[in-house]
Parts: C-alpha cells; structure tokens; sequence
C-alpha cells in the first residue's frame, strides 16, 4: 500500500467489468444497527439531531448517521491495517486512563481501551479528578468554533498528565482525483466547496484538516508528528488494502452524504439557505457520481499526534523564561539614560 500521501494511488482496471464492485454482499456488511433510546433530540427534515447543550452542531444524530461513523471507523483501521497499531500512533504505553473525544457509538473506546462512551460535553467545564495518559479525538470538523477549537485544545493539555499524549484524526471535504477523471463537471466538484461555504456561515468552520496542526503546537504540545493519507472512494484501486478502504469509504459517503449536507445547506447555504428538496437532488446527484468506476476519486485525512511536556521539560521552560526575562531586565538597567530636554534643543 503507499504510504507517502504524494504517491499515485493504482487503478484496478478491472473494476470497470464488474457492475456490482460499489455494493456490499451479506458477508462484507460492515455495520450493525442497534436501535438505542438514549439518542434523543429534535427532529428536523427528516433526520433527528442532538440537543446535549445550548447551540447547534450540523451532525444528525441518529441510526443512519451512526452506520456512516462506524463505516469511517472501519476506513480508519484499514488504512493503518499495517501499522503496528491501526487504532492510534502515539506512542502511547499501558496507559491506565484515555479519554475519547467524538466517540460516537463508542467503537474506537471499545477497541482502544474497553471504554464506555463518553457523554460528557467538552465546551464545559471539565471535572474530572484525575489527568489522562492518552486523549484521543476523530471527526469532529465543524464541531467548535475557532475560540472554542482553542478551549477544546487547552482543556486537553490541562487534563493530560505531564509527558501524556494527545491524538486528532480528521477528513476533509474536498473530493479529488488524482488523475484527471473527475470532471470539472460533475457534482462533485463543488461538494467541498459548498459545505465549507455553508459552515463558515454558521460559524463552525469544517477546515480542521488543515488547521489543527497549528492550534495544536499554539495549546503548548510538543513532539508534533503527522500523517497524511489518501482515502480512496469507491473499490477502483487496484492494492487490495485501499481497495476494501475504498469499499467502506463509499459505504460511508453514500450513508452520511444527507446528514452532512442537509443541516448546513438548509440553514446556512450559499447564496441563500436551500430548501430540503433542493438538498434531497443534490445528494442523489452526488450518491449518483460517487458509484462511478471511472471517477478515481478521494478525500485527504491526516492524524496529528502530540505529547504534552514532561516535568522536567516543563521546569527547563521555565526556567529559560525567567533568564530571559533576567536578561532583557539587565539590558535595560545598562543603557544610557538619554541627556535631559532643555529649551534650546528645540532650535
């Protein structure tokens, strides 16, 4: 499988004889629905949507919604299929408390570390007594705005132990093509641009790929390492690793396509809020295209992991500051005071 974000994902060509490639027999279905009561919310076009605190979050919450999560959380495992641990890249050893931040239904917690879902909403206050070894967060673009990515991201560091680690998985928007077989006009070319239009106008921008390296470096982390993938759309390449990533991933577009788009463009649309009709074709249209063999497209995602300082790194920073602050005091005092201003120096 390539593992350089640069590298030319291979097309099977073979994909284009088979009619049925894009579908899931009863032997690959890669979710399971569980009908639950604790999900509860308003209903709003159909799709029902979460109510845990004051404000709005464009994600419906609900069965269909869920099969696309854990589709993604499939996707995630596979591309790191090979990795030594195909849940998270930190470094992370025996940890004894991790916290997961957008746990959804709960099965990277339940992989990683046994864990119940936390429902906790992280805007507030967080109260918990003891720091974590290990705080893992995944797709929650568009979740916060900017000032609130900043508390998230400070609320992290505060709650991790010195020397614990912190990791981010995020996908973007933006369908690609690395060879030229997405057309310009197809729908899809401005799925991505329509979606961040619409969540800039709510305030919750959905470029977290892209950004949250830096939030992540300004909160204090350090040891910051990255890694960028290509997640294939559709079982076109021909490595069979990203062909099953790509199987899952179309699962997961063509299931969480509505729920993406249906909130932010019937609220906050560009040029003006769309009606839910509007949407219902614009997803048809973009469910249509996603199923084409001959479009060899994907998505960019990229999972930054982070170490909170040690102690001694900590005291060592400290301590820099407070010569540097020394420093620049001493300079200060040494300077020549400048001659006293007299009348005549006007002339």
């Amino acid at each position: 499988m390539p593992d350089n974000f640069k590298d030319h994902i291979t097309v099977d060509p073979d994909i284009y004889a088979l009619t049925n490639a894009y579908e899931l027999d009863d032997n690959q279905s890669e979710t399971t629905s569980l009908a639950s009561s604790i999900y509860r919310g308003v209903m709003e076009n159909g799709r029902r949507y979460q109510t845990i605190r004051e404000g709005e979050y464009w994600g419906p919450s609900d069965e269909q919604q869920f099969e696309a999560l854990e589709a993604g959380h499939l996707v995630a495992l596979v591309m790191d299929s090979e990795s030594r641990n195909p849940l998270f890249q930190a470094p992370v050893k025996d940890p004894k408390r991790i916290l997961d931040i957008g746990t959804g239904r709960g099965s990277w917690a339940v992989d990683a570390a046994d864990m119940f879902p936390n429902l906790d909403d992280v805007l507030q206050e967080w109260t918990w007594r003891e720091p974590f070894d290990f705080i893992h967060m995944r797709l929650m673009l568009g979740a916060f705005s900017a000032q609130e990515w900043d508390n998230v991201y400070k609320q992290c560091y505060d709650n991790l132990t010195p020397g614990g680690w912190f990791e981010q998985h995020e996908g973007g928007c933006d369908l690609l093509s690395d060879d030229g077989s997405l057309p310009e006009e197809s729908i899809l070319t401005q799925w991505g641009k329509n979606i961040c239009a619409a969540a800039s106008n709510a305030g919750k921008p959905v470029d977290t790929l892209d950004t949250m390296r830096t939030e992540i470096e300004k909160a204090g982390f350090v040891d910051v390492h990255e890694k960028v993938y290509k997640w294939p759309i559709g079982p076109w390449p021909r490595d069979s690793v990203l062909k099953e990533a790509g199987r899952l991933s179309y699962h997961m577009w063509r299931t969480g396509m509505e729920g993406w788009a249906m909130y932010l463009l019937t609220k906050y649309g560009v040029p003006e809020p769309w009606s839910k009709e509007e949407v219902q074709v614009y997803v048809a249209k973009a469910r249509n295209d996603i199923q084409n063999p001959n479009y060899h497209i994907y998505h960019k995602a990229r999972r930054i992991w982070a170490r909170k300082p040690t102690e001694a790194e900590m005291a060592a920073k400290a301590a820099d500051k407070a010569r540097e602050v020394a420093e620049q005091t001493t300079r200060i005092k040494d300077e020549p005071l400048s001659p006293p201003f007299s009348p005549s120096d006007r002339w």
